[in-house]
C-alpha cells in the first residue's frame, strides 16, 4: 500500500500510467469491449466500474491542454446527438479534475481504430453500455 493513492491503482497500471509521455492516450473500456486484441497493453479490472477506474486514473494523471478534445467518448450508435448516462458521470468527473479539459466523441470505428494505437487499455467490469472513454496524457509544468 501506498499513501495518498486511490487502492484501485496496482502495480500494473500505475507502472503504465507513469510510462507514459505526453499525448500517449490510455482507454478506459466496459466489460463489452473487445480490448484483448485492441491492447498493445491490457490491465484487467474486471470487478470495478470504469467510473470507478476513471476516478482513480484522473487522480494522477494529467490531462492534455495542447488539444482540443484531451478526452474522448463513444458515440452512441444511430443517435449522435445521445449522452447516456454513464457519459454524463465521466463528463463530471472530467471537469471536477480538470475545469479547463473539453470532451469530445468518436463515431464507434473511429473510436475503435483510435484505441488500437493506444498506450494501454484498462478493461473494466462496467456493463453499462457505452461506457468506454479514451483520455490524452498531459504534462506536469515545473513549479
Amino acid at each position: 500500500m501506498l499513501k495518498n493513492l486511490d487502492p484501485l491503482l496496482g502495480p500494473d497500471l500505475l507502472h503504465i500510467l507513469r510510462s507514459m509521455g505526453h499525448g500517449d492516450e490510455v482507454a478506459i473500456v466496459d466489460a463489452n469491449y473487445p480490448a484483448q486484441s485492441a491492447a498493445e497493453r491490457l490491465v484487467r479490472m474486471d470487478g470495478v466500474s470504469a467510473v470507478q477506474v476513471l476516478q482513480a486514473v484522473l487522480s494522477v494523471l494529467p490531462l492534455d491542454a495542447y488539444v482540443e478534445h484531451p478526452v474522448h467518448s463513444m458515440q452512441v450508435v444511430g443517435d449522435v446527438a445521445a449522452v447516456p448516462e454513464i457519459v454524463t458521470e465521466f463528463r463530471r468527473l472530467v471537469a471536477s479534475a480538470d475545469a479547463n479539459a473539453a470532451c469530445g466523441a468518436l463515431e464507434r470505428f473511429a473510436f475503435y481504430d483510435r484505441v488500437k494505437g493506444a498506450f494501454a487499455v484498462v478493461a473494466t467490469g462496467e456493463r453499462r453500455l457505452y461506457g468506454n472513454i479514451l483520455l490524452t496524457k498531459g504534462v506536469i509544468d515545473p513549479d
